[in-house]
C-alpha cells in the first residue's frame, strides 16, 4: 500500500501535492507527509493523521516551491511511529533531499545490519530510510545514479519519488509490482500511485513508469514504448480505487469480471447478492449480473471509521470492525443472502459480517470470494508478515466456513481469475507462494 505522488512546474505544487493525496487516502491512513523544493532548499511537513484532518493550509504555505512530493503511509517494514513518517529528509554531499517510497525493500534487514556494523547510525525503522544510506556511500557524482545504485543493493518491489533541488526522480522496480503513472495537465507535470489523482486534476495521461525505469521527471520522454508489468494483482482484487487505471487495465472493469467468473465458478441459491462495502461492490455486481441474483445493499458501511485491512494493529483492525458495518433490517431479514467479498484475511472482518446478518434476520448466508484463498505472506509492501496471520494457510476452506459461520464458502480459482482479469503478467504470491524476489 502507501500512496505517493510528485508534482512539477507549477507555483502551487505542495497544494496540488495534498489535494493529490486525498486521492490516494485509501492507500494510507496513520500519516501524511509533504515535501518542497525551490530550487536553493528542500521544506517538509510531516503528521500523523489523514490528509484532511492534520495538513492545513498554513501547513501548505510553508512549503514554497514549484515542485513537491508527497506520501500517505500504512506501514508495514517499520511501525506506526511519527519518526517512520514519510517522505524522510537528509542531508547528502551532493545537496539536500527528500524521498517518499510505496513498497518493501527485500534486503533490507540484511543491509541494514552490514550498514550498522560500518557505522551508520539510523533514524527510523522504515526500509526507505535504507535507500538515503546507501545513497550517501554512494561514489557517483550525481543523485541520479546514486539512487540507482542504491535501488540494486537493496532491490525490491517499489515506487519512488526522490526530490532533490534539481527535480525530481521517478524509480519503479524491474517487475513493476507497484504502480506509479504519469500525467500533464498545462507545463505541469504529475507522477502518482494511482490514475484517480489524474481525474482529479484533470491532467491528460501520459504514461506509466515502466518497469525497472528511472527517470528525471523534469525530462522525461514520451515517446518511449511502454512494457507489460507484472503489478500485484492485489492492485485490482482490493487496493486501488475502483476509478483508477493501472498499467492500462481498468480497475473497476476488473472487479466486475471477477464478479462474473466467480457466480460462473460458484453458483449458489439465495435471494439477493449483498457486497461487503466498499471494496466488494463491484465484484458483486459482476456476480449479481451473471447469476441473476437481484443485488442489494443490505450492509452499510460508516465510512468514517476507514479502512480496516491497513490498520496497523488487531486491537485496532477488531474495533474498526465493530464500528464500520452495520445491516438494513428490512432488505436482509428472511431472506438467504449471498455476500460478495473481494479476499478473506485473517478472518475477521467475514466473522462478524456473518454475525450482524444472523442477527438481522438472514435465513442462510453464503459467503462468495472474488480471489483465491491468500495463504501465503507478502514481502512486496503488504501487511501480512506472518503465515499465522493469514486463515487460510493453516485452515481448510470447510474449516474457515466454521470459524466465520456461513453456511457455505467458496473462492474464485486461480484460473478463473487470471481468465476475468485477462493480465498475462502479474504477481499473484500472496495465492501461490512463487515470489518474484
Amino acid at each position: 500500500m502507501c500512496g505517493i505522488i510528485a508534482v512539477l512546474n507549477n507555483p502551487s505544487a505542495s497544494n496540488l501535492v495534498k489535494f493529490g493525496l486525498h486521492c490516494l487516502q485509501h492507500r494510507g491512513e496513520e500519516a501524511v507527509g509533504i515535501s518542497s523544493s525551490d530550487s536553493k532548499n528542500i521544506y517538509i511537513v510531516k503528521k500523523r493523521g489523514l490528509v484532511g484532518d492534520v495538513i492545513t493550509d498554513e501547513d501548505c504555505n510553508k512549503l514554497p516551491g514549484s515542485m513537491a512530493i508527497g506520501h500517505v503511509r500504512y506501514s508495514t517494514e517499520g511501525g506506526p511511529s511519527g519518526t517512520n513518517t514519510q517522505p524522510l529528509f537528509a542531508k547528502l554531499s551532493l545537496g539536500p533531499v527528500a524521498i517518499a517510497h510505496n513498497g518493501h525493500m527485500a534486503k533490507c534487514l540484511d543491509v541494514r545490519n552490514k550498514l550498522e556494523e560500518e557505522g551508520s547510525i539510523f533514524q527510523t525503522s522504515s526500509d526507505t530510510e535504507l535507500v538515503l544510506h546507501l545513497m550517501a556511500k554512494s561514489k557517483h557524482i550525481d543523485f541520479f545514479n546514486k539512487l540507482k545504485e542504491a535501488l540494486q543493493i537493496s532491490s525490491g518491489a517499489y515506487s519512488i519519488v526522490l526530490l532533490t533541488n534539481e527535480g525530481i526522480i521517478l524509480s519503479r522496480d524491474k517487475y513493476g509490482i507497484r504502480p506509479l503513472i504519469i500525467g500533464k495537465i498545462g507545463e505541469t507535470i504529475i507522477a502518482a500511485s494511482e490514475s484517480c489523482v489524474m481525474d482529479f486534476f484533470g491532467a491528460e495521461i501520459i504514461r506509466n513508469v515502466n518497469p525497472g525505469e528511472q527517470i528525471w521527471l523534469n525530462d522525461f520522454d514520451v515517446n518511449i514504448k511502454e512494457t507489460e508489468s507484472s503489478i500485484c494483482v492485489f492492485e485490482h482484487i482490493y487496493f486501488a480505487r475502483p476509478d483508477s487505471i493501472l498499467d492500462g487495465k481498468s480497475v473497476y472493469n476488473s472487479r466486475i469480471e471477477l464478479g462474473k467468473m466467480l457466480a460462473i465458478e460458484n453458483p449458489v441459491e439465495a435471494d439477493i447478492c449483498v457486497p461487503v462495502p466498499d471494496s466488494g461492490i463491484e465484484a458483486a455486481v459482476g456476480y449479481s449480473y451473471q447469476s441473476g441474483i437481484p443485488f442489494s445493499r443490505g450492509i452499510i458501511r460508516m465510512h468514517y471509521a476507514g479502512r480496516t485491512f491497513i490498520q496497523p494493529t488487531q486491537e485496532i483492525r477488531n474495533n474498526k470492525i465493530k464500528m464500520k458495518l452495520s445491516c438494513v433490517r428490512s432488505v436482509i431479514n428472511g431472506k438467504r443472502v449471498v455476500v460478495i467479498d473481494d479476499s478473506i484475511v485473517r478472518g475477521n472482518t467475514s466473522k462478524r459480517i456473518v454475525s450482524i446478518l444472523k442477527e438481522a434476520g438472514a435465513r442462510e448466508v453464503h459467503f462468495r470470494i472474488s480471489s483465491p484463498p491468500i495463504k501465503f505472506p507478502c514481502y512486496y509492501g503488504i501487511n501480512t508478515p506472518s503465515m499465522e496471520e493469514l486463515i487460510a494457510s493453516f485452515s481448510s476452506i470447510d474449516e474457515i466456513k466454521k470459524v466465520i459461520g456461513c453456511n457455505s464458502l467458496s473462492y474464485l480459482s486461480e484460473s478463473g481469475m487470471k481468465k476475468a482479469l485477462g493480465i498475462s503478467s502479474y504477481c499473484d504470491a500472496c495465492f501461490t507462494g512463487k515470489y518474484f524476489i
